[in-house]
């Protein structure tokens, strides 16, 4: 039985929420010029799947779903942060990355190829779909390890020309060309990292165990400065998110909810100006305060908190040279918490603070940026509670 893509996806989500998640933070779109499915990503760097109508209609949808998977693993692996050094070096990462993807498909590695086999003998074999498995003795590897591996062979057998594997690789799987043409990758990082992990806190427990160790790592993987992380924080902050409403009809599936999309632009600051916070630590949140509001084009509203909420302003470039600084007493950030998050429903929250208080609940995205004299504890708990990525250190 043959279907459309989109009810294909819709089953997906059923059998997995992790990848409806995901999927809900991807743009889909028909075209006729991609052989089957591709990835790419959008001048404001939102991903997007390029998919063949007419090539989903020839496939089993099993298949299909497969190798939308497939293009979802390519997302969890950061394989867009590959920078090939030739379009040869592109060929054998095109391997390397399907060797990473395709053990952990079912549907896809029973007609798998090991890599081996591939550059031993210099082609593939008879086969209507040839999709790419690490060799039996390297399991659960990743698209680096494998490339490594790939060299050396290849030095070894004294055999360079990659092009015939490649070539037929390409012709029964995906085009990655996509992939490796991202232009603004801190924005996709910070984007697709900030999907996998609210995906994973929710839906991880469902994941087999090879992909959930796979997410584990993309989250915690180190990658960006503490400054970057502040500043991509509050920049993927600008874009909104989308959730299913009973008010919006599904045009596609009578009886289903639809989906909007949630456009708040408003990023808010937390200050704590508590009796343990220094002048120095003040200096430091207000710098990269300052440095925050010539980098974003959003409304920053910012709030000064001891136990309660001393002070409410909306803040622009130059502001801080005539804030009066209002605090002094104990520490509690969830007064604060509360009140933006009744008042001002933002889509980010950044909170500056050393961390000797409770950690507060917060229903919004959340940044933590401590300073150097701070307490571990609250990072620590800050970090299982809402993630490894939701806390900075200024250095």
């Amino acid at each position: 039985m043959k279907s459309d893509f989109e009810s294909i996806a819709l089953d997906l989500g059923r059998r997995s929420p992790f990848y409806l998640y995901l999927l809900l933070n991807i743009s889909r779109v028909p075209s006729r010029d991609v052989r089957n499915v591709e990835l790419s990503f959008s001048q404001d760097s939102r991903t997007v799947l390029y998919y063949n109508p007419e090539w989903v209609l020839s496939r089993d949808p099993d298949f299909v779903q497969a190798m939308l998977v497939h293009q979802l693993m390519h997302l969890i692996n950061l394989h867009f942060l590959i920078k090939p050094k030739s379009n040869a070096d592109r060929m054998i990462w095109d391997l390397a990355m399907d060797a990473a993807i395709n053990q952990y498909i079912p549907q896809l590695s029973a007609f798998g190829v090991p890599l081996n086999l591939l550059i031993e003998e210099g082609h593939g074999v008879d086969n209507e779909r040839l999709f790419v498995l690490p060799p039996d003795w390297m399991p659960d590897k990743s698209a680096e390890e494998y490339h490594k591996w790939i060299l050396q062979r290849m030095e070894e057998l004294k055999r360079f020309d990659i092009v015939p594997v490649a070539e037929l690789r390409e012709q029964f799987s995906d085009n990655h060309e996509g992939l490796f043409k991202s232009e603004n990758i801190d924005m996709i990082l910070e984007l697709n990292r900030s999907n996998l992990s609210k995906a994973f806190n929710i839906y991880g427990s469902e994941l087999p165990s090879g992909v959930k160790r796979l997410v584990e790592l993309s989250i915690s993987r180190p990658l960006l400065n503490w400054r970057d992380r502040i500043r991509n924080f509050a920049g993927v902050s600008e874009y909104g998110e989308r959730y299913a409403t009973v008010l919006k009809p599904n045009r596609r599936y009578e009886g289903q909810p639809g989906w909007k999309t949630s456009h708040t632009a408003k990023i808010a600051i937390v200050v704590d100006t508590s009796g343990s916070i220094i002048n120095e630590e003040l200096d430091d949140f207000f710098s990269e305060i300052e440095a925050l509001s010539r980098y974003v084009d959003t409304d920053l509203v910012l709030v000064q908190v001891d136990r309660a909420v001393n002070l409410e302003i909306r803040y622009s470039k130059g502001t801080y040279k005539n804030m009066e600084i209002v605090g002094g007493g104990e520490t509690d950030l969830q007064p604060a918490i509360d009140y933006l998050q009744d008042q001002h429903r933002p889509e980010g929250v950044i909170i500056f603070t050393d961390g000797y208080t409770n950690l507060p609940s917060v229903k919004r995205r959340v940044l933590f940026v401590l300073s150097k004299h701070h307490s571990e504890e609250f990072v620590n708990e800050a970090r299982k509670i809402y993630g490894r990525s939701s806390v900075v250190i200024l250095q």
